[in-house]
């Protein structure tokens, strides 16, 4: 049975890969709680080999290829030992405490990049550094296995998004394309049937609703309640349309965020597996790309489980 253990573990592991280079004595002043604010010095602070992060590297290599550095198998192990660096014991001289400390990294990218496809069960986080939650299908007519891929906290993994879903997939504040035809209290009288997740861009601007014209309209979800969708409209004079949805309508998904993957999603990554000390589920997968493919059948129904993303759970 997993528990609420792994999300305390990738918040863990989003927090030890959050910062890139050396770390700053301010910094550094900062995590110890001295209670005094925290002062950025131009001085390095002297090495540390218990630290979360002194690694220089970028997250994307000049050839495209991703870094992920270092992950500490056991994030308990790595905090005692940090504490007694920052207490001034044993400065990198006794071997009874820098080998477990060494023997608890793990170069990830060190591990065999390979190609991982199945059904998601789960998602939590976002672009950078979240988790999704998988069971993946095998070809040797072995029996499923249970893995969780990590998005590099960097927010440099790739993701792809595309897909038919159902309108249940809708939420407050998603933008969201359409051809409607609305009159002028922004009312349609003929049921949308498709629906398209727009990405929102910083050069995009509102288009006002012209009345009684068929045309494509770009709004932001209000609300969807009983087969009728409310949505929000930046510009213009007409700025709340009010939605029948037909009965089969279904939302097209083009996009690069994980937050619209739902349990059921067909996925497929590219990443290295750890099955190891400290891996979540069957195994851990530091995803460098992941693509999810939305389906659902003539019911309207994704296939897949569904399960609950506190079922992130660690070995």
């Amino acid at each position: 049975m997993y528990s609420l253990l792994a999300l305390r573990r990738i918040g863990a592991f989003r927090r030890r890969h959050r910062e890139s280079g050396a770390v700053l004595l301010g910094l550094l002043l900062a995590v110890t709680g001295s209670g005094a604010p925290p002062v950025v010095l131009a001085q390095v602070a002297p090495y540390n080999p218990y630290a979360d992060s002194q690694d220089p590297t970028p997250p994307v290599l000049p050839d495209g290829t991703i870094h992920w550095g270092t992950f500490f198998k056991s994030a308990a192990i790595q905090k005692a030992y940090e504490r007694l660096w920052n207490l001034g014991a044993c400065r990198n001289t006794n071997k009874a405490i820098t080998l477990p400390v060494e023997n608890n990294k793990l170069s990830i990218d060190s591990l065999p990049e390979d190609e991982f496809r199945g059904v998601v069960k789960g998602v939590t986080g976002t672009n950078t550094g979240g988790a999704v939650a998988f069971l993946q299908t095998s070809n040797d007519g072995a029996g499923p296995v249970e893995r969780v891929a990590l998005l590099h906290p960097a927010g440099v993994s790739r993701v792809d998004v595309n897909g038919t879903a159902a309108v249940s997939l809708l939420a407050p504040g998603m933008l969201v394309r359409f051809q409607a035809n609305v009159d002028g209290k922004g009312r349609a009288s003929t049921p949308i049937q498709l629906l398209h997740v727009a990405t929102p861009t910083a050069e995009a601007k509102p288009t006002a609703v012209t009345p009684g014209i068929d045309e494509m309209i770009v709004g932001k979800v209000v609300q969807l309640k009983r087969g009728v969708l409310s949505v929000r409209v930046d510009a213009g004079k007409i700025r709340r349309l009010t939605l029948p949805l037909a009965e089969d309508a279904v939302v097209e998904v083009a996009t690069s965020q994980i937050g619209l993957v739902r349990p059921g999603d067909v996925i497929e990554i590219k990443g290295r597996l750890w099955t190891g000390e400290g891996a979540l589920g069957d195994g851990t997968v530091f995803a460098d790309s992941v693509t999810v493919t939305k389906t659902i059948d003539a019911s309207g129904k994704r296939p897949g489980e569904q399960a609950d993303v506190g079922n992130l759970g660690a070995r």
